[in-house]
């Protein structure tokens, strides 16, 4: 039985009996009456609710068990809330039946060290096309996972050749929902807040969402930016169908803001340097089409602005590196049913619904029209990256186990997780002129993801000179630039970690390294008399020690490194567990803590110490297992705070209690031993106010330990918790500039004159979009044990601090000289010679308690491994140096 809908319609429907608003989808075509609709599986017309993630869940589900042989429906994963996560694959019964062929296919192309050109060559002439549509990564964007259902729909009920030939062609992977935790709480808010009528103003209740925004994952994460780190299930799981599948075309249909029309690829100045020339003509074409479509069907949009291709960490830039071609489209929101513009039209949610629909129809279509072209450039990407590797002067990646091995190992299993090869030695080996410990890892860049591997390894990726020109020019006339994101993102600088790149391998034996980011360590010596010892320095012993204290077992730590008779040596922050604090089953548990937290760990028969102190020395302190509060909603950062609770219980292995601010005004905090305040969008101060600013001084006064990240240190700044001072941009030369209405002339010799004129004014330091900065450590103190001479941070914003005096505490990080701060990045020249030499990391001491403040976030993206020790030290060091009264 056949239903003909020459123009498909789906209902924009409110609360009650309201009169639906139709919009047509303007395609002529016949539809079956056998795939379900989403009217009959959800009750409501599509575009009329903005529908729940376990709602979509059972349309695709619906979906499948209507038509198993074009529709077959994979899990990836569960998100934190323990929603599911999965993709649909949909395509002619023919390619579905091979599906297992296809995925099989698309991974021999991949590998052309495997594979030969004949091979490659057959696969080509047979293999369909693919295209991977992932929608939802923000939870608030709410249109596209409704278009991800109707073009499934679509897909399987159109009744004419054009789709027919898409499907034979093509095999189209739906990625429907890819944060369905964020739209859960999105959409459960959002009804909540809906009256009698949908409102379209933009200050109602509907379009303003309360702390925090449905953008994020349950970890408050901006899952379009953890394509690097790999932190989050939700995008982890999806790289791993990614690299099972290998489509050809990936999209991420996003939402921007209500007033903007609709954009799609090419993307914006600046590209990063490792896309090919034959991607970016091929996002060219797919664009054009795109156009195409749009004119027929009278849609706005735009391309080449706002969004670029050069940071790789969005889901839109991520598979370019493995030769897929990966863009961003982005549809004006109405965040509700309907928006009013600035230009006063009604946009309503299935305008959004229908566009992304359009946009996808457009993509598979050039997908199935390029099927050839499309396979025979991922074969050559795959392939020249083999040639590249092998033409480099530097072929080879040196990553020495021994440095920080829990970060080696961490950086290891996390590339294997990106999808590239990694091997580990088994015996020592020399290269380059550097000795490597057994276990060191290598990185062969002649390898098909040679790309990947240049993209999260080089220390620098550098953006096109008349680009950088030209925002140069763009500042000097006092225009915004055009960085959309950070500038430096290199995976071993951030995990604080050496590589070296030789051109040749020695002799050694070599064994495939797993995704595994942890691996076991070990107790030696279980019947030691006196107890046991474990270094300090590492996230091995970090996560050894949150273990220990949830054990509740008795651990010291030492704030000076130590040797024992034998000449062992242990450096600062050394654990120490004896016999005599612990009960009789203290070897058994510390073999469980060290498989599973990574950590080695000594037995020791004596506690005598030949240099430094002994475990009894007021050197030593007892660890107390501290509860940890955390500053909660307005106005701190969502993301900062979700990335702090995140990197403390999944990372650190501790829980975390989470605070609202309005709380800590009056709250009792004396159970708490440590307070975090993440940085803010808003004033601390109207939030806290004086009673706020009484009731955090008192606490720290009486042994509190208050950590501070970016421009919550502000606020201890202006309340007196801290005693430096936010800086104003420094000028080279002062100019003075008139007060009174009428004054006397003046002569302006240069268009640079002019510009210092304008800007003489009190203005902040010039905005840093995000650049890896070279941090100098003072070594004399336990804040920095297990630190090295010199860590790298991620440096965001135009926040610059005075030092603290002697007389008020210490400076224990501090920027390093102006030629040597950026390591990598663009930052302004004016920023480097400002940084220079101010604080990253300050301690004061407060009555019984202290103030940690770190000028920016440490927890960033949570992917600044390298800076994990300093922030254990911050929490379970500092509150075993509070003296509370206990």
């Amino acid at each position: 039985m056949k239903k003909t809908l020459l123009a498909a319609l789906f209902a924009v429907a409110g609360l009650g009996t309201v009169q639906a608003e139709t919009t047509s989808l303007g395609l002529a075509t016949d539809y079956n009456a056998t795939t379900p609709s989403v009217e009959s599986v959800l009750g409501y017309p599509i575009g009329s609710r903005i529908s729940s993630p376990d709602a979509m869940y059972d349309y695709f589900q619906a979906l499948h068990h209507a038509h198993p042989e074009q529709v077959q429906l994979f899990h990836y994963g569960k998100t934190w809330e323990g929603r599911p996560l999965y993709y649909v694959a949909i395509s002619s019964p023919a390619n579905i039946a091979d599906l297992g062929d296809f995925k099989a296919g698309m991974q021999a192309l991949a590998n052309p060290q495997n594979t030969s050109s004949e091979q490659a060559k057959r696969l080509i002439s047979e293999l369909p096309a693919s295209i991977w549509l992932s929608y939802g990564v923000h939870g608030n964007e709410i249109s596209s996972p409704e278009a991800a259902m109707l073009t499934a729909w679509h897909l399987l009920a159109a009744e004419d050749q054009a789709t027919e030939a898409m499907l034979d062609n093509t095999v189209v992977f739906i990625d429907p929902i890819q944060n369905p935790d964020g739209r859960s709480r999105f959409v459960s808010r959002y009804y909540m807040n809906t009256g009698m009528e949908h409102s379209a103003d933009r200050i109602s209740v509907e379009h303003n969402e309360p702390w925090p925004s449905g953008r994020s994952n349950h970890y408050l994460f901006d899952l379009n930016r953890d394509w690097i780190a790999l932190t989050q299930p939700e995008v982890a799981g999806q790289v791993n169908a990614l690299l099972e599948t290998y489509p050809l075309i990936f999209v991420d249909l996003h939402e921007m803001g209500g007033d903007q029309t609709y954009y799609f690829t090419p993307e914006a100045r600046p590209y990063n340097p490792l896309i090919a020339k034959s991607q970016r003509e091929a996002l060219w074409t797919i664009g054009e089409n795109n156009g195409r479509w749009f004119d027929e069907h009278g849609f706005d949009y735009f391309t080449r602005e706002i969004f670029d291709a050069f940071y790789p960490g969005y889901g839109a830039s991520w598979p370019l590196y493995h030769g897929t071609l990966a863009m961003t489209y982005e549809m004006a929101s109405a965040r509700g049913h309907k928006f009013r513009t600035r230009d006063g039209d009604i946009l309503t949610y299935g305008d959004g619904v229908q566009r992304h629909f359009i946009a996808s129809l457009s993509t598979i279509e050039t997908a199935s029209k390029e099927r050839q072209r499309l396979l025979q450039d991922f074969w050559n990407y795959r392939n020249q990256g083999i040639q590249q590797g092998k033409d480099s002067k530097e072929r080879y990646v040196f990553i020495d186990s021994a440095q920080d091995p829990a970060a080696s190992k961490r950086l290891a299993g996390l590339l294997t997780q990106h999808g590239v090869q990694v091997q580990q030695s088994n015996s020592q080996f020399e290269a380059c002129g550097t000795d490597f410990s057994a276990g060191s890892y290598v990185i062969d860049t002649a390898q098909p993801a040679h790309y990947m591997v240049r993209t999260l390894l080089d220390e620098q990726v550098d953006m096109a000179p008349d680009f950088l020109a030209e925002q140069e020019r763009l500042r000097s006339n006092n225009l915004p630039d055009q960085i959309y994101d950070v500038t430096a993102w290199s995976l071993p600088l951030m995990f604080n970690l050496e590589q070296q790149r030789c051109a040749r391998l020695p002799r050694m034996d070599l064994a495939a390294v797993s995704g595994d980011l942890i691996a076991p360590g070990q107790l030696l010596h279980p019947d030691a008399k006196i107890g046991f010892v474990s270094a300090w320095g590492d996230m091995n012993a970090g996560r050894l020690l949150t273990a220990a204290l949830r054990e509740g077992l008795s651990v010291k730590q030492s704030d000076l490194p130590f040797t024992f008779k034998d000449g062992k040596e242990y450096p600062a922050g050394s654990l120490i567990f004896t016999r005599a604090d612990n009960g009789d089953d203290l070897s058994a548990t510390l073999a469980t803590l060290a498989a599973t937290s990574g950590a080695t760990i000594q037995g020791v028969d004596s506690s005598w110490i030949v240099e430094g102190p002994n475990f009894g020395s007021d050197n030593v302190q007892q660890v107390h297992a501290p509860r940890i509060a955390l500053a909660w909603d307005e106005p701190f950062s969502s993301l900062n705070a979700g990335h702090t609770r995140y990197l403390i219980e999944r990372q650190f292995g501790y829980p975390v209690t989470a605070i609202r601010a309005d709380q800590l005004r009056r709250a009792d905090l004396s159970r708490y031993q440590v307070l975090i305040l993440p940085t803010s969008y808003g004033s601390l101060n109207d939030a806290f106010g004086e009673q706020g600013q009484k009731n955090l001084t008192q606490w720290v006064e009486r042994g509190g330990v208050l950590i501070t990240f970016a421009n919550a240190t502000q606020w201890a700044v202006d309340a007196d918790l801290l005693a430096s001072a936010l800086e104003k941009e420094a000028k080279d030369k002062e100019v003075e500039v008139h007060t009174e209405k009428r004054v006397a002339g003046l002569l302006l010799n240069s268009a640079e004159h002019l510009h210092q004129y304008v800007n003489a004014a009190d203005t902040d330091p010039y905005w840093t979009s995000g650049v890896l900065t070279k941090l100098d450590v003072d070594q004399e103190h336990w804040l920095t044990a297990g630190v090295p001479d010199n860590v790298i941070s991620l440096t965001v914003g135009n926040q610059i601090y005075r030092p603290l005096t002697i007389n008020n505490g210490r400076n224990l990080m501090t920027y390093a000289s102006a030629d040597e701060l950026s390591v990598s990045g663009y930052l302004w020249a004016e920023n480097k010679q400002q940084l220079a030499h101010k604080p990253y990391l300050m301690w004061q001491p407060r009555g019984r308690g202290m103030v940690i403040s770190f000028t920016q976030e440490p927890t960033y993206r949570a992917y600044l491994d390298g800076l994990n020790v300093t922030l254990m030290n911050a929490i379970f060091g500092g509150a075993s140096h509070a003296r509370p009264l206990r």
